[in-house]
Formats: structure tokens, C-alpha cells, sequence
């Protein structure tokens, strides 16, 4: 690209004479002989402009170059202007020094001389202004991918809803974001429970460094510790090389071991030493690495149960449950329920151009406000994208939504077995969320003490079962 200059001064030969110096040193040289010719000039070549030369005393001795000084900085404040000034004023170069100007130069005799000398200067003020470009392209270029990124994290692990039970869900997320300290996330299928564990994450100081996702259930065995410690060359049949693990890629970030309860005693002991002491060795090697990493995992089993029966470790519970969430069933908040459809209904759009359909009509929004939920916030995802994978136009009908048979999964869905089946589904979700407080549960349900101890007894078997 070439370097451009621009001159601004009165005297036409200070203009040619300057000019004639600096051409010869390859730069482009453009001239203005007045303050508003100067003033449109940089403004129309302000991006490309390495330096400006600036006449002080532009109208015979007055401070109109100063006045100029201020408007160009306010054009483009990043291109240097060098002052020119007469001899002996030195009182107006150094205003224009605490205006902005980088540098000035004595017209007088020896102003060839001065010039030549500063050569090597205005050069470097000019790949200086180049390399500032660079840069700031480079910044607003990083800028723009990094606000795209953050756009794509946010509708991913979106959390829609605005009732009392998410309020309370994104509560809990905003106050542990930032502890340093593992994560039990707990709830039904559908729920949301990888969400609620990027929420965790990109909510924390840990927002700009890596998450790191592992389906415990997708893995098994040996494969498994490979999948999260990694491995050396050799370490069995079909490792040809070195693999890092999760727990590597996750250093300074966040590990989300989402199914965790699927995993074995001997590796859940493992998983415990890591968390621990953060460090570890990759299957059939001898180093010893040391990460930092936060840990949170997910389940929807009943991990009670499982340490009852022998299959779940105490002390990783311990040490997992430091602090635990509950994702509420959908079924317990339903007033989010067109919301959410809305939400999947347009991410969905935006994922398959060809889909005409835009909104659901009011039968079919009463339609899905009926519904149960068994499978929860997935379920309605699947329900609407079906449906609008198919209609062909801009509404969803009620007929267009595939939903489970009433009842179905239970013994002959009446009414009556349907509101059995909700009651139970909210005191025992109360209970979970209450780290199984009963008062504490009663409060979220807003009843009293001994109306919860009807119900809870009423269903006891059934939850603890």
C-alpha cells in the first residue's frame, strides 16, 4: 500500500518544496493551501493517510492551524500530525503538542536540512499508523468472531422460561458460577441438565476457557479412562499414538461428565482422585499431569439408592455434591411451556431454511399446555420440529402435534391416575430440589407442613421406591 502525506500550508513554495522531498522518498504526497481544502481532504483520505504536516500559522500568524489541529482529531484521532511553525514560536508548537500534534518542525532556512534529518521519523510515524490499522482490523475482526461465538453459546445453552422454578434454577446457577468447587446436577431425562452445566461454565470466571463435554453412558471400560485421561502410544490394540484426554483439554476450564452415575466403582475411585488432587496419568504412562479443572457431572439416577445397593461411591458423592441443582420437569412449570415452543419453533427455522411454519395456533398451544411432559423440555423440542418439519403452512395446527396417548405408561389413563401421577411427580421433585428437607420442600410448593406430609406420605412408597 503506498504511504500517503498530506501537506496543509499557505505558502505555496514551502508546499512544493516539502512535496519535492518526499516524493522523492516515495511517498504520495497531497497538497491543500487553505484550511477547508485541508480539512476535505483528510477527511476523504483520513483511512489511508500516514502523516500529516500541518502549518501553524495558516492566515498569516493566526491560530487557525490550531483549530484545524482539533477538527482532525476528532475526524480520525489516530493519524499523527507534525506542526510546521515559524521561527521563534515554539509557544504555539507546544499547544499543539497537548492537542495531539506528535512532533513539529521549524520553517526556516534549514527547513531542507530538518527534513531530511526527521526522514527516518516520519517513516516510522508512518508504519506506525499502518501497523495501528492492522492491529485494529485484526482487533474488530477478533471482535465480530468473538460476539458471533458468544451469540451461538447463548441460543445453545439458552435457558427460556420466566417461571418461578427457572427464576429460581438461574438463582442457583449465577450464585456457584464462580465457586471454584465441583457440581452435582440432578433431574429427569429432558431436562436440561447440560444447559444448566454450560450455564455454570460460561456464567464463571472460567467463561473464555474450554468446556469440555463426556457422555459417561457412550463409553465404556478401559475406553472410558482412555476417553478422560488419555493414552500413550501402545497403550492397547489400535493406539498408534499419544491421545490427550478430556481432563487434559479441560485444564483451567470446565469437565462435564454427564451421565456419571453409568460409570464403574473402580473408575468412579479414579474419577475421585482427580478431583482430589487434580493430576493424574494417561493409561499406561508414567508422567504424572497436573491440570485445573473444574468438575461437573450429571444424573438422572437415583444415587441414594445406587450407594445403598453398592453401586455409587459415598465419597464421590461427597465430593461431587458440594453443591447440587435440580433441573425442574416441565410438568412442574407449565406456564413455560409456549415459551419454550416458540423457542424451538424458531431456532428451528433458522436451522432449516425450507420451513414455512412461524407460529402455532391457540388449539394447538392448548393442546401442548395439557400434556404432561413425560420426557420433558426434549420431548417438546421433538414435538415441534416434527410438526413443523411437515406442515406446509406458516401455522402449526393441533393435529399437526404428535403426542403421546393420554395416560400413557400408566395403568389405564384415567383422570384420576393422571393427577396421581402429577401429584407425586411435584412432591418428589420438591423433595430433590429441597435436598430432601422436607419443610424446605413444603416451602417450594407454598403449602404448609402438614398439607406436604399428607402428600409426601401419601406417595412415599412410590418416590422411594
Amino acid at each position: 500500500m503506498p504511504k500517503e502525506i498530506l501537506l496543509v500550508d499557505d505558502q505555496p513554495e514551502v508546499l512544493a518544496h516539502i512535496g519535492k522531498i518526499l516524493s522523492s522518498r516515495d511517498w504520495t504526497v497531497f497538497t491543500a493551501s487553505n484550511a477547508e481544502d485541508g480539512l476535505r481532504r483528510f477527511a476523504e483520505r483520513s483511512g489511508s493517510l500516514g502523516l500529516v504536516m500541518l502549518d501553524l500559522d495558516l492566515g498569516a500568524g493566526s491560530d487557525e492551524g490550531l483549530d484545524v489541529l482539533r477538527r482532525m482529531k476528532d475526524i480520525c484521532p489516530d493519524v499523527p500530525v507534525m506542526i510546521l511553525t515559524g521561527k521563534g514560536t515554539t509557544r504555539g508548537a507546544v499547544r499543539a503538542m497537548k492537542l495531539g500534534a506528535a512532533d513539529f518542525l521549524e520553517k526556516d532556512l534549514y527547513l531542507a536540512e530538518h527534513l531530511e534529518a526527521r526522514v527516518d521519523r516520519v517513516n516510522q510515524f508512518v508504519s506506525l499508523v499502518e501497523e495501528n490499522r492492522r492491529l485494529k482490523r485484526e482487533g474488530e475482526s477478533l471482535r465480530r468472531a468473538a460476539k458471533y461465538y458468544q451469540d451461538l453459546v447463548r441460543e445453545r445453552y439458552e435457558l427460556v422460561g420466566s417461571s418461578q422454578a427457572m427464576t429460581e434454577l438461574r438463582n442457583k446457577i449465577t450464585s456457584l458460577a464462580s465457586l471454584p468447587r465441583p457440581v452435582l446436577i440432578r433431574g429427569e431425562r429432558g431436562t436440561g441438565k447440560e444447559l444448566v452445566a454450560a450455564q455454570i461454565h460460561y456464567r464463571g470466571s472460567r467463561a473464555a476457557k474450554p468446556f469440555v463435554v463426556v457422555n459417561c453412558a457412550a463409553v465404556h471400560g478401559e475406553l472410558l479412562e482412555s476417553e478422560l485421561f488419555g493414552h500413550e502410544k501402545g497403550a492397547f490394540t489400535g493406539a498408534d499414538s499419544r491421545r490427550i484426554g478430556r481432563f487434559e483439554m479441560a485444564d483451567e476450564g470446565t469437565l462435564f461428565l454427564d451421565e456419571i452415575a453409568n460409570s464403574s466403582i473402580d473408575f468412579q475411585q479414579k474419577i475421585l482422585r482427580v478431583i482430589e488432587y487434580q493430576e493424574f496419568q494417561r493409561l499406561r504412562g508414567t508422567e504424572t499431569i497436573r491440570v485445573n479443572v473444574r468438575v461437573v457431572a450429571a444424573t438422572n439416577a437415583d444415587l441414594e439408592g445406587m450407594m445403598k445397593d453398592g453401586l455409587f461411591r459415598e465419597d464421590l458423592y461427597d465430593r461431587l455434591a458440594f453443591q447440587t441443582v435440580h433441573t425442574p420437569p416441565l410438568r412442574t412449570h407449565p406456564e413455560d411451556v409456549p415459551q419454550l415452543a416458540a423457542h424451538f419453533l424458531g431456532r428451528f427455522r433458522r436451522e432449516v431454511p425450507d420451513v414455512r411454519a412461524s407460529a402455532l395456533t391457540e388449539r394447538a398451544m392448548a393442546r401442548l399446555a395439557a400434556y404432561a411432559w413425560p420426557g420433558n423440555a426434549r420431548e417438546l423440542k421433538n414435538v415441534i420440529e416434527r410438526a413443523a418439519a411437515v406442515v406446509k403452512s406458516e401455522t402449526i395446527e393441533a393435529e399437526h402435534l404428535e403426542l403421546r396417548a393420554p395416560g400413557e405408561g400408566s395403568s389405564d389413563g384415567s383422570f384420576v391416575d393422571q393427577v396421581r401421577e402429577f401429584e407425586r411427580a411435584l412432591v418428589k421433585d420438591a423433595l430433590e430440589r429441597a435436598d430432601y428437607q422436607q419443610s424446605r420442600a413444603a416451602e417450594i410448593l407454598r403449602m404448609s407442613y402438614d398439607q406436604f406430609r399428607h402428600y409426601y406420605r401419601k406417595y412415599r412408597d412410590e418416590i422411594e421406591a
